[in-house]
């Protein structure tokens, strides 16, 4: 089986990526399903219907999030009736939607996937690792191929899940950051994993941004309002392999591609 996870989807560039390259992209790997991080889709912040539809109407079959995801309130009514967006497992129960899913491939193989929000300099939160868990054993009754997205600041925090999970799911995929690492690897145990993916959206930024605006604030440390960035745009992405009977990986490549303009 093979999966593609793309990096942090950022305001309209990065949804225009989707839309000219995720074509060309799956029948060039013979991507068997596509999960995707949108949390920041909507203008950098946040996510809304209209752009979920958008997103799984060309070719993403599962959206991941982070943060972001409550910054538009429509999702907060809209969350249990939409079963391809994961929010966070370890937010509060009382919160709609779901932490995982469990979806099907075009040749019928299940696939579970996972979404959790790191504690390091990040919201207050349930435990991602008991969480993680949890969530895992549950899945297992249904599938031995699950992805995590890990929506997470720290580094420390993204690598001691990979080691925490390694041998109990089929990937852990580190979000949020928008930096693509270049630490991609099989565990010992068969998980593949990378501290962040990337992101997707404008490269020519501070992290999707628009520099200027980015760098006045670290100059007079006043409160700016942030622009999504234009130019230069580029899919961040992983490919990984796996084996659906195992839910052991055979491999993870990093992919960047940039979209010409």
């Amino acid at each position: 089986m093979r999966v593609l996870f793309i990096g942090d989807i950022v305001g309209k560039p990065g949804r225009r990526a989707i839309f000219e390259l995720l074509n060309n992209i799956k029948d060039s790997y013979k991507v068997d399903l596509v999960i995707a991080n949108a949390e920041n889709a909507s203008g950098g912040f946040g996510v809304t219907l209209k752009i979920i539809r958008e997103l799984l109407d060309n070719g993403i079959d599962l959206l991941t999030s982070g943060n972001h995801i409550w910054d538009k309130k429509e999702i907060v009514e809209w969350f249990n009736e939409e079963k391809y967006l994961l929010r966070p497992a370890n937010y509060p129960a009382e919160n709609p939607g779901n932490g995982s899913a469990v979806l099907k491939t075009p040749l019928g193989e299940n696939i579970g996937v996972l979404n959790v929000l790191g504690r390091v300099f990040m919201n207050t939160v349930d435990c991602p690792f008991k969480i993680a868990i949890e969530e895992v054993n549950k899945l297992k009754e249904k599938t031995n191929v699950i992805v995590l997205d890990i929506h997470a600041e720290a580094t420390s925090e993204k690598i001691a899940m990979g080691w925490f999970l390694d041998g109990k799911v089929s990937a852990v995929i580190g979000t949020h950051t928008h930096i693509q690492t270049a630490d991609e690897r099989i565990l010992p145990k068969g998980t593949a994993y990378i501290t962040d993916v990337g992101m997707t959206g404008a490269m020519d930024s501070v992290i999707g941004i628009e520099k200027e605006i980015v760098i006045e604030r670290f100059l007079t440390q006043r409160p700016q309002r942030f622009k999504v960035a234009k130019r230069d745009i580029q899919l961040n992405a992983v490919l990984i392999d796996i084996d659906s009977q195992t839910g052991k990986s055979n491999s993870i490549k990093r992919l960047k591609m940039d979209l010409n303009v």
